[in-house]
């Protein structure tokens, strides 16, 4: 596992590091997304979460879900699009599990993405996250995780 700055990154996902998402596929054709760490040490405790319903439709680049902390509120932004098969109930009436456990529990969103073959070129390995995260974060003067 990557860990860039007090901020872990697994290795087996799929990231869109510019929008500080993660993407993992579940190999029926969808996939399963979600904030990373790094995201959630920008945004702070996680207060709400406000996903869209089953069956809209995610355009790429537009909101799967609000976020909201205390010092922030706004969209996670999927760089895929497609239709939301699932969502979990779970981080609705606990949103800090996003902050606690970003890569299990606090999941976000399970899509039916459309053109998957084109998106997934687009993010970048756990494997090779890490320069990508480096740079991000000093474009950003983001010091890290863990302060």
């Amino acid at each position: 596992m990557a860990n860039v700055r007090g901020c872990n990154l697994p290795d087996d996902l799929l990231y869109d590091v510019e929008n500080h998402m993660w993407f993992t596929e579940l190999g029926d054709g969808k996939v399963k997304l979600g904030m990373t760490t790094v995201a959630t040490a920008l945004a702070g405790d996680l207060v709400a979460f406000t996903p869209k319903r089953v069956g809209k439709k995610v355009k790429a680049g537009k909101s799967c879900a609000t976020v909201e902390s205390g010092k922030w509120v706004g969209p996670a932004k999927s760089l895929a699009s497609g239709v939301v098969l699932e969502v979990n109930e779970v981080l609705k009436s606990d949103p800090a599990l996003a902050n606690s456990d970003p890569y299990n529990a606090g999941w976000m969103v399970i899509l039916e993405p459309d053109e998957w073959d084109v998106v997934k070129p687009n993010l970048t390995l756990g494997s090779d996250v890490s320069s990508l995260y480096e740079a991000k974060m000093d474009t950003d003067g983001f010091t890290g995780c863990d302060g």
